[in-house]
């Protein structure tokens, strides 16, 4: 039920839902249980989902040390509790304290699973977002690169997780103004998304979003208003909604793409 609330954003409804369930997993499982582990870490998830960072750290992190006790240092549910500690601190652009623990779950992953599992290929995206966002922009778009291989190879050139991926690589090209690289990654990303989740899934709209505002930096204003128009459209008529942020996101984007429009005419 509180995994439930938290996808409809629902934090208030869930949290003490979650609160419940783990009062009642330690009194009758005991403290140190992977359930209460499991549990404190999707406490933490909602607490990071709401920006209460300071909350959401001592969760992880005690959940991390039940599993490691638990079931072992070298298990893959380790590594995804150091994944999720390591995104918190990157959203809190604590570099230094994210990039060990990425490597640290990769090298679990790739021990596990072997080099080219479809997990695998997900941690190097994250690394590869970490890179990213210092600047490190071809350590990134290595990483990209190699985890968008293993996705294709795994999983189909059409599956949602090759497009999100490169998407990112096209949001890579486009920071650093590499806007011919970048169109045709986000334009193979849409076309992905609409074939596998549908022309009205929100993962359509945020693509378009993405190419708009590439057109947007080409100065090609009326076809990136035409784009931002089609993804409020989409996000209108989705369970979002008007009121979620990615609506208002893409509304601001529209409305000084409009501006810029009657400028240029």
């Amino acid at each position: 039920m509180a995994l439930l609330y938290k996808a409809q954003e629902k934090y208030k409804e869930a949290e003490p839902l979650y609160q419940r369930s783990l009062e009642i997993y330690e009194k009758s499982l005991g403290k140190s249980h992977p359930s209460v582990a499991r549990t404190l870490n999707n406490l933490a998830l909602l607490y990071e989902s709401q920006g209460k960072y300071k909350d959401a750290e001592p969760l992880y992190e005690r959940s991390l040390k039940i599993k490691k006790k638990t079931i072992g240092k070298n298990h893959p549910d380790v590594a995804t509790s150091l994944n999720n500690l390591a995104l918190l601190y990157k959203a809190q652009e604590k570099y230094e304290e994210a990039e060990p623990l990425y490597q640290i779950s990769l090298g679990i992953l790739e021990s596990q699973f072997g080099k080219d599992h479809p997990d695998v290929a997900k941690n190097l995206n994250n690394l590869a977002l970490l890179y990213e966002s210092q600047g490190k922009y071809k350590d990134a778009e290595y990483l990209y690169q190699r985890s968008l291989g293993i996705l294709e190879n795994q999983l189909g050139k059409d599956h949602p997780d090759v497009a999100s991926n490169i998407n990112n690589l096209g949001l890579l090209y486009k920071a650093q103004g590499k806007y011919k690289e970048a169109e045709p990654l986000y334009q193979r990303s849409l076309g992905i998304f609409e074939k596998t989740l549908g022309k009205d899934h929100p993962s359509v709209a945020s693509s378009l979003n993405n190419l708009a505002e590439l057109y947007s930096h080409q100065k090609k204003y009326k076809e990136s208003a035409s784009l931002f128009k089609r993804a409020l459209t989409i996000l209108e008529k989705s369970s979002l909604g008007k009121e979620h942020p990615n609506y208002k996101t893409v509304m601001k984007n529209y409305l000084f793409i409009l501006e810029k429009f009657k400028r240029q005419k």
